[in-house]
């Protein structure tokens, strides 16, 4: 099976091996990683020269211990290579074991906060859609701090949403090349996001080291302005662990960090309705909403035999938005203007954009979500949609 893969010389991955053999591993070149080939020529020669060194059994010559312990430890240095490419990066980097000059300060996420599902779930949403923005450019992204420090993935992400070009070199292999092109990068995201007013917490420092936190607020405030197409988690909160080097001593602090508010805050939409009051103060009166919608819609849909127990999911796809309306105008809605079994994302979001359309047409309000919080099973944004039309054709037999 063919893989997408990626250019090594970028500091980037490929991929060699399908996921499906299940007789082969997959070697991947990591970034950050010394280059495996050399060291494994290494290995080699300290294999060789435990057979053919003087201090070997075929000689009766003793070898110094200096020369037998410089062996042991390249033929380790060889081991460790041919692992290190297959191995997990280091989980999480204890305080203690922080080399740190004096006043300075580094920044890791508690480890509980790493296992959070919302946590998770936030790092999977924006990996997911990074890929999908960039999957015409064959990158492939597997882990944000470790593929996004150098600014090679930010800069053709940026270039991709923006649809701009950034007058940075392609490929920058030095430290002090990778800061300047993220430092054109960032300044570029500035313009773009400095006339919201928005409160910028990143850094090209914290960018390029590494800094899982800023490499966030970063990426949600870029989904945010750029009104991604994905649902983001609400109320996903991490604790950081703050180490400073004073007076030779390192000393840690632990600070809250909040990554995303609510999505009506993010995606721009400010203004509360009683759905918020609802999911905020009485999820236990949701139910009820739900059951009464749930049979205002199914009076009219049992009219083509359908049902709908499920109102997150089952509107996801658009179709029953599509009925329902047709149902409730009184009118056949042409099936070539929808998509009757949709599959894919877009054809989703076309399907649920339609009904806004006839929604709109029928007199209603410009709905508060979007198309894509629908398709992305967002409740309370399905809730919103329904309930106006609850509220125009309850009356309607």
């Amino acid at each position: 099976m063919h893989h997408m893969f990626k250019d090594h010389q970028r500091g980037e991955k490929r991929g060699f091996l399908s996921p499906e053999n299940k007789n082969c591993r997959r070697l991947e070149l990591r970034r950050g990683h010394p280059c495996s080939w050399g060291l494994c020529s290494q290995a080699l020669m300290a294999s060789l020269a435990g057979s053919l060194l003087p201090g070997s059994d075929r000689s009766g010559v003793e070898t110094p211990e200096c020369v037998q312990g410089g062996v042991s430890d390249l033929q380790e240095e060889g081991k460790n290579a041919i692992n290190s490419p297959m191995s997990p990066a280091l989980a999480d980097v204890h305080p203690e074991d922080t080399q740190l000059e004096e006043n300075e300060e580094r920044t890791m996420i508690d480890p509980t906060s790493k296992e959070d599902p919302k946590f998770k779930e936030l790092v999977k949403v924006l990996l997911d859609w990074i890929n999908d923005v960039l999957v015409e450019e064959r990158i492939i992204v597997k882990q944000l701090e470790e593929d996004l420090y150098d600014g090679q993935v930010l800069q053709k992400l940026l270039e991709k949403l923006a649809g701009c070009k950034l007058n940075v070199a392609e490929v920058t292999q030095s430290e002090i090349g990778q800061k300047q092109k993220l430092q054109t990068v960032l300044e570029a995201v500035h313009d773009l996001l400095r006339p919201r007013g928005w409160v910028l917490r990143w850094s090209v420092d914290s960018i390029h080291g590494k800094n899982l936190v800023a490499i966030l607020h970063l990426l949600v405030s870029l989904a945010m302005h750029f009104r991604a197409p994905i649902r983001l988690p609400e109320h996903v909160t991490v604790q950081v662990v703050v180490v400073r080097k004073r007076e030779g001593l390192l000393h840690s602090s632990h600070i809250s960090e909040e990554l995303t508010t609510t999505t009506e805050m993010m995606m721009g939409r400010f203004e509360r309705d009683a759905f918020d009051t609802l999911f905020d103060h009485a999820p236990d009166k949701l139910s009820v909403v739900k059951k009464s919608l749930i049979t205002f819609v199914n009076k009219h849909l049992n009219k083509l035999n359908l049902e709908v127990t499920e109102l997150e999911t089952q509107f996801a796809d658009g179709v029953y938005l599509v009925l329902l309306m047709g149902l409730l105008e009184d009118y056949f809605v042409p099936l070539h203007n929808f998509y009757l079994t949709p599959e894919s994302f877009d054809q989703k979001v076309h399907n649920v954009s339609f009904a806004f359309e006839l929604m709109l047409d029928g007199g209603l309000k410009k709905p508060k979500a979007r198309p894509e919080d629908v398709v992305n099973l967002d409740l309370k944004s399905t809730l919103r949609v329904l309930y106006n039309l609850f509220t125009k054709y309850k009356n309607v037999e």
